[in-house]
């Protein structure tokens, strides 16, 4: 009786959760502790590939501490390959990666990261992938899980994955190629860079064709190249210019033709388009502007969605941001990452039958911010599952209830006439 007591406490109690909020343990609006991308080429026999691991972490998201007249941080990388029927480990791997920055502003600009790379040879098929890394200083750690397909690369005429490239930089006589990790480019760069080897069993001439694809599919940009192939491994850098990418997702597709036997290879590659200095979430200008209901007026979206050419929405959107930029003479516009932080942080945590930006949820807390406090009561005996949220400097409690059963929390009695966006 006695243990069938403490269960039915266990069940019924109240439940003083965390905090709802992301603030502060990744900084810099939404993005995620680090960056990866992986690219397949020919291996060290005919059975194996060789696969390259290339891992960025912005300095923003390490813990830097003073040494002397230098800033330095120190993180822990453990990377697994995995079999994805038996969950058998196949490869392991883990190092640690020293930082030094000259000075603190250094440790907080966004444009600073630290760059690792390993390779190793696998056999083609799927595979599992997890990544971590764990800040030595603050603790914090990220993770990132993947299924990724290594292909085999051993054909008469066969193609590696495509790399996107960063900038080059020269070290001393040398030119060194910072690979686009991330794999974004943003709405002023006119030009994208990447390389990529064809492999050819003899010398051939080829035909490439380079197209560039948004994601309704259509042909927004293409090239055609001849080139003539070496026997062996053929390393090649290519710039496509003019592009004037808008917002969005779009494919890379490079397709190599032999001009004699028709014998062809291809290779796709996905890569986004953002805003300069804006969170890289935002990839979606019609959704960018939908989601702005909680900070601007009706009347203010509806003359952003009323301008008649796509370039002429964009300019009415940056200029409503740029209005609300708190440090107009620098890079950062705090309120416009903040809020956007919010919006990423609710469809992450309270989407149910709608995406979480526009659950009752999502709406308090890209509205108001994260809460005092969250009360939360899931497996109350008498009533159906609800939380409290507190606001103790705004003196007010919000009381969410799941009516369904299935995680859809609404708001209890809304009021919604003295409510502004709080930053």
């Amino acid at each position: 009786m006695k243990k069938l007591f403490l269960i039915l406490i266990l069940f019924t109690g109240v439940l003083f959760a965390q905090v709802e909020n992301s603030a502060g343990k990744y900084p810099s609006g939404s993005n995620p502790m680090f960056y990866f991308d992986i690219a397949d080429y020919r291996g060290s026999a005919d059975s194996l590939t060789r696969v390259d691991i290339f891992l960025q972490v912005p300095y923003s998201k390490i813990q830097f501490l003073k040494e002397g007249n230098a800033y330095k941080a120190k993180y822990e990388v453990d990377l697994r390959f995995k079999d994805p029927d038996t969950d058998t480990l196949v490869l392991h791997r883990s190092w640690t990666e020293n930082v030094k920055a000259a000075n603190f502003q250094a440790t907080q600009s966004s444009a600073n990261f630290n760059l690792s790379y390993r390779s190793f040879n696998l056999r083609p098929g799927l595979y599992k992938l997890r990544i971590s890394v764990q800040d030595d200083n603050s603790q914090i750690k990220g993770t990132a899980e993947n299924s990724v397909t290594v292909l085999p690369i051993n054909k008469p005429l066969d193609i590696s994955d495509i790399v996107l490239v960063s900038k080059i930089v020269s070290e001393g006589k040398k030119e060194k190629v910072i690979p686009n990790v991330k794999k974004d480019i943003t709405t002023k760069e006119k030009s994208l860079s990447f390389f990529y080897v064809l492999y050819s069993d003899t010398a051939r001439d080829v035909t490439i064709y380079y197209q560039i694809h948004n994601l309704r599919r259509d042909k927004f940009y293409k090239q055609t190249v001849k080139r003539k192939l070496k026997a062996g491994k053929n390393l090649i850098y290519q710039t496509l210019g003019n592009n004037e990418l808008t917002l969005g997702e779009y494919s890379l597709i490079v397709k190599a033709v032999d001009d004699k036997s028709g014998l062809k290879v291809g290779i796709g590659k996905k890569f986004y388009s953002h805003i300069s200095n804006f969170p890289t979430s935002i990839v979606d200008l019609d959704l960018a502007i939908d989601q702005m209901m909680y900070i601007a007026s009706p009347s203010e979206i509806d003359y952003i969605k009323e301008a008649k050419t796509y370039d002429e929405k964009l300019k009415r959107y940056l200029a409503f941001w740029k209005k609300k930029d708190p440090t107009p003479n620098t890079p950062e516009n705090e309120v416009l990452n903040e809020y956007y932080r919010r919006v990423d942080y609710a469809n992450a945590n309270f989407k149910s039958y709608y995406e979480g930006w526009r659950t009752d949820m999502g709406m308090i807390y890209i509205t108001l911010g994260p809460p005092d406090q969250v009360e939360r009561h899931p497996f109350e005996y008498d009533s159906k599952p609800y939380e409290i949220w507190y606001y103790y400097n705004l003196n007010r409690r919000f009381i969410f209830v799941d009516e369904t059963g299935f995680g859809d929390y609404r708001l209890l009695n809304p009021d919604f006439t003295d409510w502004r966006y709080r930053y």
